[in-house]
């Protein structure tokens, strides 16, 4: 009897220690964000955005020394001018300056949405490629270990290297 016991206990402690086994996964990490800087598709997205940002800045400086020469000339002109008029001058700068405001939050506007359209597409790629390299190594879990994504230690597999052959470079 107590040999069956025995026996039955070792059985149990078996299956039970073949189960936490086969539930153990196995995890790799890889640093994202030096994944997408390192892509060429990344270095063209952000001279593209470094182009288009330096076109709405031009205009917005080309528009501010347009207010302040006109600020110059109604300041130097203000003695001259009756009060109606430096009042109605007055309401023409704030509203060029207003307008000016509104062009800077449009062209940011417009950067966040053009960073976001040439961006995602990058991602993907980098996402499809980081999970065929998984799958084919076998890991069920890939943790980013760029700076302050959370991962405190990361000496596990890195995949870097391999999702960068994947990928072609």
């Amino acid at each position: 009897m107590k040999h069956v016991v025995k026996v039955a206990v070792a059985v149990v402690l078996f299956v039970a220690a073949a189960g936490v086994a086969r539930a153990q996964s196995k995890t790799a990490h890889i640093n994202v964000t030096e994944l997408l800087q390192a892509m060429p598709e990344m270095k063209a997205a952000q001279a593209e955005l470094k182009r288009l940002e330096e076109t709405y800045r031009a205009d917005i400086q080309g528009s501010m020394e347009e207010l302040q020469n006109r600020f110059t000339q109604y300041n130097n002109e203000a003695s001259s001018k009756s009060e109606e008029e430096n009042q109605k001058r007055a309401l023409e700068l704030q509203g060029a300056e207003r307008n000016i405001g509104e062009a800077q939050q449009a062209a940011q506007q417009e950067l966040s949405k053009k960073q976001a359209e040439l961006f995602e597409p990058i991602s993907k790629k980098a996402k499809t490629a980081i999970e065929k390299v998984a799958a084919a190594q076998g890991f069920q879990y890939v943790l980013d270990s760029s700076p302050g994504s959370g991962v405190i230690v990361a000496t596990g597999k890195d995949l870097l290297a391999d999702v960068k052959k994947e990928l072609g470079f």
